[in-house]
């Protein structure tokens, strides 16, 4: 296991290589440059500009460009937002917290459902239950977030009150304190729910699907010809092999999630890495777009890190060499 992890490290860092260069690429292709969205290039002395572009390196050749960026990159430097005039890593540590909460949030709201749900469905399969089931998880597989998003923000913001429409926190409120963090909870929660809900739609009949074909397998009419109690067969032979491929899926939404949450967050106007990469986009700002799209590269990678390694340890029939 130790071994197929530190390969499994080290081949990520000729993929990250790769990805470091496609990012530089498509930000190079993109109208414009970082001074660009820095400065408005109508009310500005064109000689300026173009002392300004040679002093930062911007017609410098392509390639000393990308490996000047990519050595401050690997040593920490990130390279300064031209849009808020701070360093981009101290806008993503600002930002990144609230990511990961609204997908700690998520992922507790998608495998809690889905395992409650698809395990009622995959036992009482064809009842009314699992046709309600059923009929849920083909409108969350069919509705877009940004759909669900807009009426749940109508629906439980705007009509019932329940929930706040947009931010992360009340500013009123002194960092670290109950109140605080129940806010922050009050914040997160239907965002969460929006890019939860749809996840468990999959995941509620993948598990429904594998219970009922677990139940038609050979051992277990074997252990049912033994004598062995319906609770027993279920809880120790049919769920157990059904839930191992859903475990597996906790690595893949660590880099899905992160990506699901940039609709997400924009829709709810929720301060995450999602809503920081398309307003670096529509702001030319590249040093954080670069930044950001690095990070989500990153955690798609460890994700499948992540997912290889759980597949490993919960299946015994898997070794990973």
């Amino acid at each position: 296991m130790l071994k197929y992890t530190i390969r499994r490290v080290l081949g990520m860092i000729p993929m990250l290589f790769l990805i470091s260069i496609v990012v530089f690429s498509l930000a190079k292709l993109m109208p414009g440059d970082s001074l660009s969205g820095e400065i408005d290039p109508s009310n500005t002395d064109p000689q300026y500009i173009s002392e300004m572009r040679e002093k930062l390196g911007y017609n410098d050749p392509v390639h000393e460009q990308y490996f000047r960026w990519i050595t401050n990159f690997v040593q920490g430097d990130f390279g300064k937002s031209t849009r808020y005039k701070i360093p981009a890593s101290e806008i993503i540590a600002e930002r990144l917290p609230n990511t990961i909460f609204l997908g700690m949030m998520s992922l507790l709201i998608t495998y809690v459902f889905a395992f409650f749900m698809g395990s009622f469905a995959g036992r009482k399969p064809y009842t009314l239950g699992d046709n309600i089931i059923s009929t849920f998880n083909y409108i969350g597989l069919a509705l877009p977030s940004f759909i669900a998003g807009v009426f749940a923000i109508y629906i439980f913001a705007f009509n019932l009150g329940w929930f706040p429409s947009n931010g992360s926190v009340n500013i009123s409120l002194e960092p670290g304190t109950l109140d605080y963090w129940l806010s922050r909870i009050h914040h997160v929660l239907l965002p969460a729910i929006v890019l939860g809900a749809l996840s468990t739609a999959s995941y509620t009949q993948f598990l429904r699907n594998d219970i009922i074909e677990n139940t038609r397998k050979d051992y277990v009419r074997t252990a049912r010809a033994k004598g062995t109690p319906e609770s027993k067969i279920y809880n120790t032979h049919i769920m157990r092999n059904s839930i191992i491929p859903l475990v597996t899926f906790l690595g893949i939404d660590i880099g899905v999630l992160v990506g699901g949450a940039i609709i997400t967050e924009t829709i709810f106007t929720y301060p995450g890495i999602g809503q920081l990469f398309l307003n670096s986009v529509t702001q030319r700002d590249y040093p954080v777009l670069m930044a950001v799209t690095m990070l989500l590269s990153f955690l798609t990678l460890f994700g499948n890190l992540v997912a290889d390694l759980l597949y490993g340890l919960v299946d015994p029939r898997i070794r990973l060499d």
